[in-house]
């Protein structure tokens, strides 16, 4: 300690002297400049030695710094009050820190998110269906891919669309930080454009005659605009935390509720009519029924546009050594729609086997088998369809 405050008088001295004389000769360095570069280096050498600069116009993307193998980096600025370096009004920023990198650019990523407020945070969840709609393709927000990119990434760090790691740095002991960044600018036009094009999918997607809304098809393209819809109010919240919405204005936008809406008056109009060959007391068919009913979906009789053809079959099973009889139940059954020829839209099918003493009873625990079954998974391969329809739109 006492070497570097000897440097730093010293170097004072220096600069005062070489102050003084107010000029250099020519063709050597300037004595002034030389006493100032000194004076900087001892004030940085009582810091913990080596300097960081804080930078005019921070990079958008991400940028190390590298270690130094000869002695630990000085703490950069941004650490402790990113504000100095990635202030407002420009970027909006957040400090994160773990015991390796990709844990500190998360924690900063979410500490951003944290920026604007606790509502946003819990709509990142509200926007995963979106998210995965994006990545699987069902859903084009632009022609730029770089937007379903950002999209894309967000959805995998559990961050806001737009938001980067701009500096990391490591201590040179345990501990590795990171800054995460929005540029407000850039952000503003990101979120606006898409938003816009958001709109644009919704009035595709809604722009159907009656036939096409009173179907599956219309039903899953109603509840797609639900899930746009939603993602577009959270996008429209964080333009009103930047504070440049781009003309949009969020109380005129359409919620995911108003559609979910309307796709509950649609099932109102899709009647599913169950037929079941093989069945015994009509047992099966019922089952399938309240599967319907629990979906969301109303059971309708063999007129319907949507029928669900199912056959129910027992058969003995011969396993020796047993005193038990046992009965395999099988069921096969297809969902068709009538108005396009009878075409399959799915298959379903399940199988189980039960033992008793006697036939009758074990055709009877085979029956009560079959009819949980059916409960337990036929409403979960409906909705499964209904999501496969939304998730591979084109």
């Amino acid at each position: 300690m006492s070497k570097v405050i000897s440097l730093l008088i010293t170097a004072l001295i220096l600069f005062s002297a070489c102050a003084t004389t107010g000029s250099s000769r020519a063709g050597n360095p300037d004595p002034a400049l030389e006493a100032e570069q000194a004076a900087m280096a001892a004030l940085a050498a009582m810091d913990g030695g080596g300097t960081t600069a804080p930078m005019a116009d921070p990079p958008r993307g991400t940028a190390v710094s590298a270690q130094n193998p000869a002695g630990p980096r000085s703490r950069p600025l941004w650490v402790d009050t990113p504000d100095m370096v990635f202030g407002r009004p420009r970027y909006v920023s957040a400090v994160g820190y773990g015991s390796d990198r990709n844990l500190a650019e998360r924690d900063a990523l979410a500490k951003l998110t944290g920026v604007f407020g606790q509502s946003i945070q819990a709509d990142l969840q509200v926007i995963s269906s979106y998210s995965e709609a994006v990545r699987g393709g069902a859903i084009q927000v632009a022609e730029n891919s770089s937007v379903q990119n950002a999209i894309t990434t967000s959805a995998e760090m559990d961050s806001l669309v737009g938001a980067e790691i701009a500096e990391v740095w490591f201590d040179n002991v345990s501990v590795h930080y990171a800054v995460a960044v929005m540029e407000t600018e850039k952000t503003s036009v990101l979120y606006a454009d898409l938003i816009r094009s958001n709109d644009r999918i919704i009035a595709d997607l809604t722009n159907m005659t009656a036939q096409q809304r009173n179907s599956l098809d219309g039903y899953s393209r109603l509840l797609l605009a639900a899930t746009i819809a939603d993602a577009n109010r959270v996008y429209a919240n964080v333009l009103t935390v930047v504070g440049d919405t781009r003309g949009i204005n969020p109380a005129e936008m359409k919620r995911g509720d108003d559609f979910r809406i309307e796709a509950a008056e649609v099932v109102r109009n899709i009647p599913i009519g169950v037929n079941v060959t093989g069945d015994r007391g009509n047992r099966v068919q019922s089952a399938f029924s309240r599967a319907i009913s629990d979906a969301g979906f109303r059971s309708g009789g063999s007129n319907s546009r949507y029928m669900l053809n199912v056959s129910y079959t027992m058969t003995p099973v011969d396993l020796p050594n047993q005193t038990n009889v046992f009965i395999r139940y099988q069921i096969n059954g297809s969902l068709a729609d009538t108005a396009a020829g009878n075409s399959v839209l799915f298959t379903y099918d399940a199988n189980g086997r039960e033992g008793h003493l006697s036939t009758a009873e074990a055709e009877e625990r085979a029956l009560r088998s079959a009819e949980r079954k059916v409960a337990d998974e036929f409403g979960t391969v409906l909705t499964s369809y209904l999501a496969s329809l939304m998730s591979g739109r084109r």
